[in-house]
């Protein structure tokens, strides 16, 4: 490999470069060749098939098929090849697959499937390392898919997780795609009330929690937190059962436990009890189903209404995870796997993802950054080959820490991060003080499609403050807002022109498992999320440039943030409403101590662009002053029906909030203005109240001057 290390090296110049003496070594050499003998084709380069992979896609995702060696009936048909997105056509609708059954492949005694590590405490200082081999999770995932058959789970409905990070969580998620329910998580760090909101729109039969968890060098109970969510959810859901997990070892304290509830190994002996769900050898009866059927759900909050209810195909997320990690990645079994992540994020599914690998996982659950030493030396210590994190984690790590003069780091193959662009000094960062020899893999996708539009490839090189290249089988293409397509090196708008398998089935609830009027209601709401901004088209809203093929590579990507109002602080992505409804439900009354007549919140870019800050603009009563005791309180507030990172960095009282015509806050507008767009790119004639973005303008120039 070739390499540059320092920020002298001109960006048109690569900082890694691959050599594979044998070109058989790469993954995606291996694919195109495979390509050309089936189709008696002459590609030559990764451009040529990223051409042929968006134009053929039934073609191109039969061969995925194949070539990642799915288990499941295969059939026929792949795909309608002249569909266009918003028809969200039906994929292999004579396939029949169990994603579970493909992730638990591997059933090796010797072979290590999760590591669970969790951070030090005062009271634990060095906290046990926890490894499970392949063969232990089938016989923990069978034991679960029979007790979840005992207590009446069928096909379709909804489990659940208020969880952290641990192994009964990943044990859980494959237990219930194994009998074709449907899996929803949430971090142990979301509110209550946040909780109550996601859980309430899909009602699942059984919810699985943690007894406590660790973060910062604490330990923190959980129960109280689940006690709360239970009575949100009271007379709005039936009952659910509930599950019981103590992964800190901490002793489960039963007397404050509700008397139906489950601790975790007694429903493990529920299983082994009934052996439901199993054949007389002792193998899971995978419930193969449709390429098509529901696998999970995730929540994506846009900047209205409650959190968005994503539900994700089982057939999509197997062949993209498969085709991301064994195609263009080139994971392989002999990898160990880590990425810093929490149960919410859709980074957890993606790493669970990779049992279908036969690879090692590592999963961790508290601070990345209290020591910041621990995730370094759990790379040392368990041979950690492919490191996931944030945009915002390597920021952090940047200002202090430089790792490769401490630890080994000798096993690292690639580094991945995502949440938010990466900033170009953080790619110096990584090649410099991490690790001069690894790929680099700046990834980007979202919850809205669990997986990745452009992200990582093993066959091509890295270019400073790039995306390697648009993953294969994605479409992706750069809009200008009147929709026509952008030449290279131009910002514009992220869209999909072909439809993709992991494109969602739509918003829960899906035809079948709802009423009438609601399945209509999400339907449209899912239209209008992603094809309504561009006839023909997905619309993303992230706002890219697609740069010139180099060296074949067909054109990296260049992430200019977002271009919608989705909060993103930190890489944790959630909507204004969330933050709105804390203050419509607490601050709203005349009667109150503290009011709060109306409001606004928008992401400001700092450490230049590689993160933002949510700025809450509010609107008080003519008699209130925004006093630090009021403030406080607000911070209070969202803090607890939120969690911590729905905390607003500054809080400033206007006095008005600029609205269209026809009634809507302009969030996005506000939020170009405060990071520096020039009031000369405003039509006043969309607003009612066009006069009151000249404050905006003034106190963006002072937020600005703040973080310089």
């Amino acid at each position: 490999m070739t390499l540059a290390t320092n920020s002298d090296i001109p960006d048109e110049l690569p900082l890694f470069t691959p050599i594979h003496p044998d070109p058989q070594a790469s993954a995606t050499i291996r694919f195109l060749n495979l390509v050309n003998a089936t189709h008696g084709l002459q590609l030559r380069s990764y451009s040529e098939l990223y051409k042929w992979s968006t134009t053929q896609l039934d073609a191109f995702w039969g061969l995925v098929w194949d070539f990642t060696n799915v288990i499941g009936e295969k059939g026929s048909h792949v795909v309608d090849n002249h569909a266009l997105p918003p028809a969200n056509p039906p994929w292999f609708v004579d396939a029949r697959v169990n994603w579970a059954e493909n992730m638990l492949r591997c059933r090796s005694q010797d072979k290590t499937a999760l590591i669970e590590a969790t951070e030090p405490t005062p009271d634990d200082p060095a906290p046990r390392i926890r490894k499970i081999s392949y063969a232990h999770l089938y016989a923990l995932v069978a034991d679960i898919v029979s007790a979840l058959l005992y207590l009446g789970i069928k096909p379709g409905e909804r489990v659940s997780s208020y969880s952290s990070n641990c192994v009964e969580n990943v044990a859980a998620s494959l237990a219930t795609s194994a009998i074709g329910g449907i899996w929803v998580s949430a971090a142990a760090d979301f509110g209550p009330a946040g909780v109550t909101e996601r859980f309430e729109q899909v009602q699942p039969k059984v919810i699985f929690s943690v007894d406590a968890v660790v973060y910062n060098h604490r330990v923190h109970p959980h129960l109280p937190k689940l006690s709360a969510l239970l009575s949100g959810l009271s007379g709005k859901i039936p009952s659910p059962k509930v599950v019981i997990i103590s992964p800190l070892n901490q002793g489960q304290d039963v007397r404050s436990w509700e008397s139906e509830w489950l601790g975790w190994e007694d429903l493990v002996k529920v299983g082994q009890r009934h052996k439901l769900g199993r054949t007389q050898d002792g193998e899971i009866e995978w419930n193969r189903m449709s390429f098509d059927a529901p696998l999970w759900i995730l929540f994506s909050s846009g900047t209205t209404g409650r959190p968005k209810p994503i539900v994700h195909r089982a057939g999509g997320m197997l062949l993209q995870s498969n085709k991301e990690f064994a195609l263009c990645g080139d994971l392989r079994p002999d990898d160990v796997f880590f990425y810093y992540t929490t149960t919410g994020w859709m980074m957890w599914n993606f790493l669970v993802s990779g049992l279908s690998l036969g690879c090692t996982l590592v999963l961790y659950d508290g601070s990345p950054l209290r020591d910041v030493s621990l995730l370094w030396r759990l790379v040392d210590d368990l041979g950690i080959t492919i490191f996931g994190t944030s945009a915002k984690y390597l920021d952090q790590l940047s200002k202090h820490y430089r790792p490769r003069e401490i630890h080994n780091l000798g096993t690292l193959r690639h580094i991945y991060s995502t949440g938010s662009p990466l900033a170009p000094p953080l790619f110096d960062y990584v090649y410099q003080h991490i690790h001069p020899q690894v790929l680099l893999g700046s990834i980007t996708g979202g919850t809205d499609i669990c997986s990745l539009f452009a992200g990582m490839c093993s066959a091509l090189p890295v270019y400073r403050g790039e995306i390697q290249c648009r993953m294969l089988g994605m479409a992706i293409e750069s809009f200008s807002p009147t929709g026509t397509l952008n030449p290279p090196d131009e910002a514009g708008e992220l869209v999909c022109v072909k439809p993709f398998p992991c494109m969602p089935l739509g918003f829960w609830p899906l035809p079948g498992f709802g009423t009438d009027s609601d399945v209509k209601a999400a339907q449209t709401r899912f239209f209008q999320s992603y094809f309504s901004e561009f006839e023909g088209v997905w619309y993303h809203g992230d706002h890219v440039i697609i740069t010139k093929s180099r060296l074949g590579n067909g054109g990296g990507l260049i992430m200019l943030g977002r271009s919608d109002g989705v909060l993103n602080p930190g890489g944790i992505r959630y909507g204004s409403a969330e933050i709105y409804e804390v203050l419509d439900l607490h601050f709203s009354k005349p009667t109150n101590v503290y009011v709060v007549a109306d409001y606004l919140a928008v992401g400001q870019k700092i450490d230049n662009g590689a993160d933002e800050r949510v700025i809450l603009f509010v609107k008080l009563p003519s008699e209130q002053e925004l006093v630090p005791e009021f403030e406080a309180k607000l911070k209070s507030e969202i803090r607890l029906r939120r969690s911590p990172r729905h905390v607003p960095a500054r809080i400033i009282q206007v006095n008005d909030i600029p609205y269209t015509l026809n009634g809507k806050r302009v969030e996005v507008l506000v939020k170009k203005i405060i990071n520096g767009a020039p009031l000369s790119s405003v039509n006043p004639a969309t607003l009612s109240n066009p006069e009151c973005l000249e404050y905006y303008r003034d106190i963006g120039e002072v937020l600005r001057k703040e973080t310089n």
